[in-house]
This record gives C-alpha cells, structure tokens and sequence, in this order.
C-alpha cells in the first residue's frame, strides 16, 4: 500500500501545485479586464472552478496522504528535521492557498484593489515554496 499512496500523494501534489501556479496567472489577467465585461465575468468563472473543482480538493488530497504516509509509515516524532521543515512549508503553502481563496472572493465580489504587479509577485510564492519542499524530500539535508 505505501508505494500506491506515495503516487497518489504526489499526483495530488501536482495537481495543487499547477492550480497554486496558475491562479494568480488568471488574477494578472484579470485585472486588466474591466469589471462587468464579458471577459471578467468569464475570468471569475474560470478563477471559481479552478479553485472548487482542482484546488482545494487537491490540497485535501495532498494532506489525506501525505498524513497518511507520514503517520502509517514513518515515525514523525523519530524522523530528521527535513520533515519537520517540510510540514512547515506545507503549512505556508496552506496558508497561501487560504489566501488565494479571499482573492478569488474580492475578485467575484469586484473588489479587488490589487494590481497586476502584486498578482505577478504572488505568483512567484508557491514556486519558491515548491523548490524547498522538493529539495527537502529529495536531498534530506538535516
């Protein structure tokens, strides 16, 4: 069983990670489209499902195995520091995810007050956060 919940924790991964990825890419989009126009109603939909149907049932997902394999098949208080620091970050990829909820809120609400720039920016926070969960599993380096 491990070895099968192992691809399903990382294909769940994946998933959260492209949605993490291109979220905020629609976001940039988005705040160039005027409020009411047919594209920015078109955006909030895309934004909306994005989130309900891929998202947050792939973060779900991500944390149901990875919780799985951490405490079926690993002693969690007895492991290296590499996945303590591991669960912190997914912690920040968590949050960040919350946060990208209430984006998806202001914009469907056309409330958004942010710019292009700060959607770029935020963009670029689920990528760093990817690289050191990848080389903390990978390199174990404490």
């Amino acid at each position: 069983m491990y070895l099968w919940i192992k691809a399903l924790h990382v294909i769940s991964v994946i998933a959260w990670m492209a949605a993490l990825l291109y979220l905020p890419r629609l976001m940039v989009y988005h705040c160039e489209a005027q409020k009411g126009s047919e594209l920015s109603e078109t955006l909030k939909v895309m934004e909306r499902r994005l989130l309900k149907a891929i998202m947050t049932p792939a973060m779900i997902a991500s944390w149901v195995f990875g919780l799985w394999l951490v405490f079926g098949y690993v002693s969690f208080l007895g492991s290296s520091g590499w996945l303590h620091a591991k669960l912190a970050l997914v912690l920040a990829m968590s949050a960040f995810h919350g946060v990208a909820v209430r984006w998806v809120k202001d914009f469907a609400a056309d409330r958004n007050t942010r710019s292009q720039r700060y959607y770029r920016i935020a963009n670029e926070v689920p990528t760093v956060l990817m690289i050191a969960v990848v080389i903390l599993v990978v390199v174990k380096p404490f």
